[in-house]
């Protein structure tokens, strides 16, 4: 029995298993209450048909400090056949926290982050499996010139340059 035991043990070991990366943060939108910021966990499928996935859980840190975090309930499935399947996690963060953290903001108005994120697929036979990622890095936040349409002095000398060579 033990031969037996071992034996399935070490075939499920070897098996091959979805894979799952996770793309930097950038920031998406703003709201008049939060701004979204959001990355894609990649997930190749090595098997011959779509899995399911549960849920994706997540947990965002800017500076140290937890800034936003849930879950997204049943977001589809893995695609088949080593296609890749690209899921948003989307992420609002609202102004308040983010008026906590301003001190990492400094000069060029980067803010330092960790996300962490809890992939959960439905293997049958296996049941659930939950795969653990995380990124780090930092995103840089709009400006005031960037929300209102006002660009920066290298790109206006670069268009009045084009455009005085015409």
């Amino acid at each position: 029995m033990d031969k037996a035991k071992g034996f399935v043990a070490d075939k499920i070991a070897h098996m091959p298993k979805p894979e799952a990366s996770l793309d930097k943060v950038s920031f998406k939108g703003m709201t008049r209450d939060a701004i979204t910021v959001h990355s894609h966990v990649n997930v190749t499928n090595p098997y011959s048909h779509r899995i399911p996935i549960c849920d994706i859980a997540y947990v965002l840190k800017c500076g140290g400090k937890e800034v936003a975090s849930g879950t997204i309930p049943d977001p589809g499935w893995i695609e088949d056949s080593g296609e890749i399947t690209k899921l948003e996690v989307p992420a609002k963060v609202p102004y308040n926290v983010l008026i906590t953290i301003i001190r990492d903001l400094g000069r060029d108005w980067d803010i330092d982050y960790e996300l962490d994120v809890n992939l959960t697929i439905d293997l049958p036979i296996f049941g659930n499996i939950t795969i653990p990622l995380k990124t780090a890095g930092e995103f840089k936040m709009p400006t005031l010139s960037d929300i209102f349409g006002g660009g920066d002095k290298e790109e206006e000398a670069a268009v009045a340059a084009a455009a005085a060579a015409q």
